[in-house]
């Protein structure tokens, strides 16, 4: 036996976003990576990924870990080894992540390709249910997830194997349907010179909405240009603290819903839409309450189809973290062969 043949190989995943970054070390497993450690870091305290990992390597209690695949979702386009994240002012690199930690194999994914690699390994208790549907084995599924920005990606269905696929379809336009939404155009048109659906669907995007729906002083006492107003605004919604925050919080779910109805026509999600990010879970009752599901099916002349098709909320906050885990493990699968 060569020395080291029956060592455990060691997978380092990282998902990479626009307030937070998770780092894990993980092992292979039959199914689902095995977490080992997961740490959370502000990603704006580091000027850059390997000072990140440098970090994380030095919380540990013992000696380095040798590390055979890693693999990181982040928030932005991925170009060849490089991605520049949309964002935060960060550009990694996979090429010098691998030469700064001697790990042999380094792949980068988008954030939201990488959270779709763990959405076939979600367990019923991790996520639930908006809508049960009639899911279709052979049909595609879709994945929309509004944070920080506003994130998609599709699972493709080959021979009922899921596929994911990038997308930045939240950078497309905003699609106004009734005249409080086209207010919310003209005012984020105004203001930042074109109105993506990232402006409207995400966290900053509640604080948008918030501008219009408040003419005067708000009654919860809200700036939205505080880093924390997002949620100020769904609390204050949830308890009918403010009416002005109500309607934003019920345009928020509708906008939130559209667009997740637009990408399962465009995906023909017969298979089930994942809603995932980290205010989906927050506003469960929100979500459940009727304006998101109404405008996710009100799409004349598909409203049957678009019944039929599962919504779930994805709740365990670590998913993007385990898909990036998990595309690092195939990645050692395959360079065993």
């Amino acid at each position: 036996m060569k020395e080291n043949e029956s060592e455990v190989k060691m997978l380092l995943a990282g998902d990479i976003g626009g307030t937070k970054t998770l780092l894990g070390l993980f092992e292979p497993a039959a199914t689902r990576p095995r977490e080992i450690l997961v740490r959370s870091f502000p990603t704006l305290d580091y000027h850059d990924l390997p000072s990140m990992i440098a970090g994380f390597f030095a919380l540990q209690a013992t000696a380095r870990p040798t590390i055979d695949c890693a693999c990181f979702g982040v928030a932005g386009p991925v170009l060849g080894h490089q991605a520049e994240l949309t964002n935060v002012p960060w550009r990694v690199n996979a090429l010098e992540v691998s030469r700064a930690f001697s790990i042999p194999h380094v792949s980068l994914l988008n954030d939201l390709q990488a959270m779709a690699y763990g959405v076939p390994l979600l367990t019923a208790s991790e996520v639930h249910v908006l809508q049960r549907g009639e899911p279709n084995p052979d049909g595609n599924v879709a994945l929309i997830a509004a944070g920080t920005g506003l994130g998609q990606a599709l699972l493709h269905n080959v021979n009922r194997r899921l596929i994911p696929a990038a997308s930045e379809g939240g950078h497309a336009d905003f699609a106004a349907r009734t005249e409080r939404e086209i207010a919310v155009l003209r005012d984020v048109t105004k203001r930042f010179g074109r109105a993506e659906v990232e402006r409207v669907v995400s966290g900053r995007g509640l604080s948008n909405i918030h501008r219009v729906t408040h003419t005067g002083a708000c009654k919860a006492g809200i700036d939205p240009d505080d880093l924390e107003s997002p949620a100020a605004i769904s609390a204050a919604a949830v308890g009918g603290v403010c009416d002005g925050c109500v309607e934003a919080l019920d345009l928020f779910l509708e906008a939130y819903g559209a667009e997740a109805g637009n990408l399962a026509l465009r995906s023909v999600a017969t298979g089930g839409v994942f809603v995932g990010g980290g205010i989906a879970p927050k506003i469960l009752p929100a979500l459940e309450d009727g304006p998101f599901l109404r405008a996710f099916r009100g799409k004349s002349p598909l409203e049957p189809l678009l019944e039929t098709i599962p919504v779930k909320v994805i709740l365990n906050a670590q998913s993007g973290l385990l898909g990036a885990a998990f595309f690092a493990m195939t990645q050692t699968s395959s360079n065993e062969h």
